[in-house]
């Protein structure tokens, strides 16, 4: 239970800039000034944009390692560009975590 009162002052600008980056963290002001204080993770929620981006992005990659799968014994060459792509893709959904 968390029954001691601290306070801070700052400006206007800095009140509400707290504000905004505890909305986009989904954090209250409070919450999110104690975990930037004991440097915890804080971690933004993704927009529905970066969402559906995401879920595009996955649909793909899976797309071209079946492509890739699908042309391994006719063209190897073509096949190992494909899944090198696919990899690529991968790289970049695991940053994305993050």
């Amino acid at each position: 239970m968390k029954k001691e009162f601290v306070q801070f002052r700052c400006s206007i600008y800095e009140k509400k800039l707290l504000k905004v980056k505890a909305n986009k963290s989904g954090l209250s002001i409070s919450e999110y000034c104690r975990r930037a204080a004991f440097d915890d993770r804080i971690i933004e929620r993704l927009t529905i944009e970066q969402i559906e981006t995401y879920k595009m992005l996955v649909k793909y990659q899976n797309n071209f390692k079946l492509i890739g799968n699908m042309f391994r014994k006719r063209n190897p060459r073509l096949a190992d560009e494909v899944v090198q792509l696919a990899n690529e893709i991968r790289k970049h959904l695991l940053s994305f975590r993050k």
